[in-house]
């Protein structure tokens, strides 16, 4: 019994409304695979409960009093940057996910997700992954209907001109056919192009392509 315990997924919920957070906790808890180490119901309450805690994965909302989730990721991050963050977040709030990012969040939830989805994030965060809901996936691919190339390439293997042009495309949610019509190439120059681009940047899929975009400041919105 004590080695399953220690092989749960160590959960901190942070969020202000009393009733939402407890009852995750309470999903949380019987679900198995994961135990509620802590709970706060604002960023200054997680900080003060990060020395005593030995969470590892953090379901942090981004709309709280006294300290919200943007400035309470930065801090606790700074403070223990092997914490995996998932953002708990409502519709409407997509301005924040790229700040979000840059602070080093692992992960997107909407507030209504259920609670498989909410399982599914804490899994792959665990492994070492990101994980976006498919519905926030959507609207950042739309963030990226207005956006256009920066200049330079901050991390990772350089991408050239065109790679920059069709990874933007990627993250528009383009599939490589439209792409190609888009640029009057083939397709298979576009698959060849894309390959080069997972292969360089370390992605396996789309949802990463964005995450990776994100956090290296390729695009601009």
């Amino acid at each position: 019994m004590k080695k399953m315990e220690e092989a749960k997924n160590k959960i901190i919920v942070v969020d202000d409304h009393s009733l939402f957070r407890r009852g995750l906790k309470g999903l949380l808890n019987a679900a198995g695979s994961c135990t509620v180490v802590g709970e706060a119901a604002d960023g200054e309450e997680f900080l003060a409960l990060l020395d005593s805690c030995d969470g590892e994965i953090v379901l942090l909302d981004i709309d709280m009093p006294k300290m919200n989730g943007i400035e309470a990721a930065a801090a606790a991050l700074e403070r223990r940057p092997d914490l995996k963050i998932i953002t708990l977040s409502m519709h409407g709030e997509d301005e924040y996910y790229f700040k979000m990012v840059s602070q080093g969040v692992k992960g997107f939830l909407l507030k209504n997700s259920e609670i498989d989805e909410v399982l599914a994030a804490i899994s792959t965060v665990a492994k070492g992954g990101s994980y976006f809901s498919q519905e926030l996936l959507q609207n950042l691919v739309g963030s990226f209907k207005t956006s256009r190339i920066v200049e330079t390439d901050r991390d990772g293997e350089t991408l050239s001109e065109r790679e920059r042009e069709i990874l933007l495309l990627i993250c528009q949610g383009l599939s490589n056919h439209e792409i190609a019509d888009k640029l009057f190439i083939s397709k298979r120059t576009v698959d060849k192009h894309r390959a080069n681009i997972l292969d360089k940047t370390g992605c396996r899929n789309t949802a990463n392509l964005v995450v990776y975009a994100i956090k290296n400041s390729l695009v601009e919105i």
